[in-house]
């Protein structure tokens, strides 16, 4: 890399970590459980606006994972998200009441929880929707793979984004409080993906799946993109630059081998594509504060989205984390 790129990254990062100081004073603390905190091998931190209804099994999926602590920022819900996640013993809670957009949707005060409070952590960094899917999942905890992760040197954990769909209308089964999403958006996309690498950043971007394919058909380029490094062995001065699409420091995003090997990854499951999604899509528009004037959002408005039905004949239904490693699609690398 030359050096004046170089010097353009630890700008851009001292930028963003100005940004993230300076908004973070407009987090308000609501709940504050330190000791558990300081306890916790694994954080979990998420930004959240109305995801009541997902928060059960959300919380109690992650907690059957080995994260010890949860930390929130609530971007204004009215729904009872706040007061349920204030009660919750394994909850850190702040309330963000300022534009979700102005904050680069979210990530600035991300930033600033993730600076103030788990330097040289484990923290995982998700949506309410996201859902960790790694090697061996089913039968060690997330602190094994951190563990193995530190051994190795590792400071960042790549997973590909996996959207995840129902058979049938997105709107034709009711989710309920509590359920697991994947009972009813049990399936995904093996292939149609593309797969590029930012020279700059050195992450890989790859875009594709159900979304490319039904709400972008004439723009796949505009597709959201699916790369991920959600969970990372955090440094005060670390930032995320594009939700986690992206981080500086540069080394965080070289999570793949340029040699032709293998490298441990994982998949997100990403429960958007329930019959809550509708609704979702209609609050989001009425907002428009999430990325290139809600450009996502407007797509998904125009194909009718309670009865958008993703499925396809090629479409695969989800088993576990095996299927995912067979298809190519995430990899246990050298971990055994």
């Amino acid at each position: 890399m030359h050096l004046w790129d170089k010097f353009r990254l630890r700008l851009r990062r001292q930028r963003l970590r100005a940004r993230a100081i300076r908004k973070g004073r407009a987090l308000e603390p609501v709940v504050m459980r330190a000791e558990g905190r300081d306890a916790a091998r694994v954080l979990l931190a998420s930004t959240v606006r109305n995801e009541r209804l997902r928060l059960p099994y959300f919380l109690s999926y992650y907690r059957k994972m080995g994260i010890g602590h949860f930390l929130f920022i609530d971007n204004g819900s009215d729904d009872g998200t706040g007061d349920y996640l204030a009660a919750q013993p394994d909850v850190s809670l702040w309330r963000a009441r300022g534009s979700y957009a102005a904050s680069r949707f979210g990530m600035d005060w991300i930033n600033a929880i993730l600076s103030r409070h788990c330097h040289d952590r484990w923290v995982l960094t998700v949506d309410a929707d996201e859902f960790l899917v790694y090697p061996f999942c089913d039968s060690r905890p997330i602190d094994a793979l951190t563990d193995w992760l530190d051994a190795g040197g590792a400071r960042s954990f790549p997973a590909m984004l996996l959207d995840m769909y129902p058979k049938g209308p997105v709107g034709g089964q009711t989710y309920h409080e509590g359920q697991n999403p994947f009972e009813i958006a049990s399936h995904f996309d093996s292939g149609n993906y593309v797969l590029s690498r930012n020279p700059l950043y050195g992450n890989l971007w790859i875009q594709g799946g159900p979304r490319a394919r039904v709400f972008f058909p004439d723009r796949p380029q505009q597709a959201p993109s699916l790369n991920k490094i959600p969970l990372v062995k955090w440094l005060r001065r670390g930032v995320y630059v594009h939700s986690t699409h992206m981080a500086l420091p540069r080394k965080l995003n070289l999570t793949y081998d340029t040699t032709g090997g293998e490298r441990i990854a994982g998949c997100l499951l990403h429960a958007k594509f329930l019959s809550i999604f509708p609704e979702k899509v209609a609050e989001e528009l009425t907002r428009a504060e999430h990325f290139a004037d809600s450009q996502e959002y407007r797509a998904y408005a125009e194909a009718h989205p309670e009865r958008t039905d993703l499925w396809c004949r090629w479409s695969e239904s989800y088993l576990n984390w095996r299927q995912l490693e067979i298809l190519g699609l995430m990899s246990s690398g050298s971990w055994a």
